[in-house]
């Protein structure tokens, strides 16, 4: 899938004021917040931005941490990973590779 490109102004129309921080600037929810580290409901977790699926919910589990955790991805190529040292801890951020 092409990259997504919208202007600043493009995705603040699109995505909420905190999607835009998270996804768009980088920002992490604070811990036990977030619309989706508590849920249990079936489905696959996809992209706010494009819609790119990329996490199971079968392959979600209860970490600790207070995000949503997940053993693997549907599809290596929609994921891009980083490294997450913040918060004193080390973590493996998964973003949307588009």
């Amino acid at each position: 899938m092409p990259k997504t490109a919208r202007t600043d102004a493009e995705w603040r129309q699109q995505l909420s004021a905190t999607e835009f921080h998270v996804t768009r600037e980088k920002g992490t929810e604070r811990a036990f917040t977030g619309r989706y580290w508590d849920s249990h409901d079936p489905g696959t977790y996809r992209c706010v931005c494009c819609g790119e699926p990329l996490f199971s919910s079968e392959q979600k589990f209860d970490s600790g941490c207070g995000w949503p955790s997940f053993t693997a991805p549907l599809a290596g190529e929609g994921i891009a990973e980083a490294a997450d040292r913040t918060h004193g801890m080390v973590r493996t951020e998964a973003l949307c590779a588009n």
